[in-house]
């Protein structure tokens, strides 16, 4: 899978993409990540990318040309095949069933704003899509860039050493995940719950499942109503609340 993207900054994202996980992906040639200075697609003698918004007001907006004319240049022929993805706190909120809807594509533009952000025509006439991170703002789309980036690779085959791992995670299901624990199975005082020492991996399974909805329900109940639950999953969730008091 390859990813564009077009930044004023490509140097900070540089160390990330190197590293752990996603620098072995690139290695074994799983993922690729290209970065792309907007700068040089700039024409006047001081690369320069903003300018004063019309109308007035605080801070810089990126100009539209060397956006427009960076995406075009490397996207070329493949330009409208592509999603063209803006980072921007305005965009859909990105979360685990955005990142496998994108994690089908072969590629993926990504433009990060900087300053006040982006010319509305970057994102009316060459964006296909606008993504957020969350409900704040950044300085710049670089870091939602990483996420985005991260999220996705970890969903291609092959990027993680256990297949499975991805459909552990929190969010895969709609639920937060199970409580781990490695050795040693006492620190401090502290043990490690003797069902996971069991062997017994039926119970094992419903413990995680248990801990799964618990720890969901008391921190982020507002997953539940998305959540793909079983029958026995609504029982084990009264327990719970009984259990808690709620």
């Amino acid at each position: 899978m390859r990813f564009d993207v077009f930044t004023l900054i490509p140097e900070v994202m540089h160390a990330y993409l190197q590293a752990s996980v996603l620098g072995k992906a690139h290695a074994a040639g799983l993922l690729q990540v290209e970065l792309h200075n907007i700068r040089h697609y700039t024409h006047d003698r001081h690369r320069t990318t903003d300018d004063e918004p019309y109308g007035g007001g605080g801070g810089m907006v990126m100009k539209p040309e060397p956006i427009f004319e960076a995406v075009e240049s490397v996207l070329g022929d493949e330009l409208g095949r592509v999603p063209i993805i803006l980072l921007t706190p305005q965009g859909r909120v990105f979360d685990q069933a955005v990142a496998r809807e994108l994690a089908v594509q072969p590629r993926l533009a990504l433009i990060c704003g900087r300053y006040e952000g982006v010319d509305e025509r970057v994102r009316e006439h060459l964006a296909t899509d606008e993504l957020s991170i969350g409900d704040y703002v950044l300085t710049g789309g670089e870091l939602p860039a990483l996420v985005v980036i991260d999220a996705v690779a970890r969903l291609i085959t092959g990027v993680l050493g256990d297949a499975a791992a991805t459909q552990q995670d929190s969010h895969a299901d709609g639920l937060l995940e199970h409580p781990h624990y490695t050795r040693p199975p006492e620190y401090r005082g502290w043990k490690v719950p003797p069902v996971l020492l069991s062997g017994d991996h039926g119970r094992i399974a419903a413990w995680r499942r248990e801990q799964s909805l618990r720890r969901t329900l008391l921190r982020r109940p507002d997953m539940l109503a998305k959540a793909k639950l079983s029958p026995e999953d609504e029982e084990r969730l009264e327990r719970i609340r009984e259990e808690e008091g709620l």
